[in-house]
């Protein structure tokens, strides 16, 4: 007698997009209860929403317990130096404007020693998301303060309390030309979702600034601390184009701390609109002929490698 064997039945079809579709070969190695894993897992549903492939994505990261994000999402991926991932991040962009472009990191990597090119990259404008995972703390080097930690916080290298006002990157890049400006919470996933998909439809430079507790060493903003003080913006009939609400409620911070959308503008040209050989009709860059002979373009790509 011969056995029958029958194949399990499966809902998947071939290039059907399932949350799965965007899980990296590399598994998370970050503390358990960092607020990261939520924003991975928020980013892996906004990429699915969206309904993007995992090739028509890039995304670049720096130096940090959260810059280890690429790794773990199955996009492109590049993670590249201690706050530098704005500058490649538009280098990407630019050499091919047809990627959706998200930038990931910390308020160390972005605010920090990447300050100077955040502010740069909001005035240009460049067309890309770049979701800061802020903790307050340095949680790679084991908890030193960081630009976003509050004034008077005791940590590793300020035992004592710091003497440091904190930036507050919400009204900053609202008046350094950012066009979306949005905060989101760890422990509000579904909203933090939806901040992720506005920013990556958004056309110009979207940032969107997540409260991420580093449950190992910063002990002042925790979950439990964070979460009867944060309030949607969008359950209380705030206006996105309004600029000067926008800043002001990007000022407040205390017992009420705004989440959500801050600030949204779209008639700011982004960059690649502005580049006139973005729009000769050949395409993207990447995809063009490079114009030398192909010895010469052997020998520098040789060079380079």
């Amino acid at each position: 007698m011969s056995a029958t064997v029958e194949t399990p039945a499966t809902t998947e079809k071939p290039g059907q997009l399932t949350k799965d579709t965007y899980k990296g070969r590399i598994h998370p190695d970050w503390c358990p209860g960092c607020g990261d894993f939520s924003v991975l897992a928020a980013l892996q549903t906004a990429l699915l929403e969206l309904g993007l492939q995992p090739h028509q994505v890039c995304v670049v990261s720096g130096i940090g317990c959260s810059s280890n994000l690429p790794g773990y999402v199955n996009t492109y991926g590049m993670h590249t130096l201690h706050g530098r991932s704005l500058a490649v991040a538009t280098g990407v962009k630019l050499g091919n404007h047809e990627l959706k472009v998200i930038c990931t990191g910390g308020d160390g990597d972005g605010f920090g020693i990447g300050g100077n090119h955040f502010v740069h990259t909001m005035r240009r404008n460049v067309d890309l998301t770049y979701i800061v995972m802020d903790n307050q703390i340095y949680g790679l080097t084991t908890g030193q303060c960081s630009p976003t930690s509050v004034k008077g916080m005791k940590t590793k290298s300020t035992p004592h309390g710091s003497v440091e006002n904190p930036i507050n990157p919400i009204p900053m890049a609202i008046v350094c030309g950012a066009t979306y400006v949005a905060r989101a919470f760890s422990g509000k996933q579904k909203h933090m979702v939806e901040m992720f998909k506005g920013a990556i439809q958004h056309k110009g430079f979207a940032l969107v600034d997540v409260f991420s507790p580093c449950v190992t060493y910063n002990k002042d903003n925790t979950y439990q601390w964070f979460n009867p003080r944060v309030k949607m913006l969008e359950e209380q009939g705030h206006d996105p184009a309004d600029l000067h609400a926008a800043i002001d409620r990007g000022y407040q911070w205390g017992d009420e701390i705004p989440i959500g959308l801050f600030w949204r503008r779209t008639d700011l040209p982004a960059l690649e609109d502005l580049e006139p050989v973005l729009h000769t009709g050949e395409g993207p860059l990447g995809y063009r002929k490079l114009g030398i002979p192909s010895e010469q373009a052997k020998a520098l790509i040789d060079e380079l490698l």
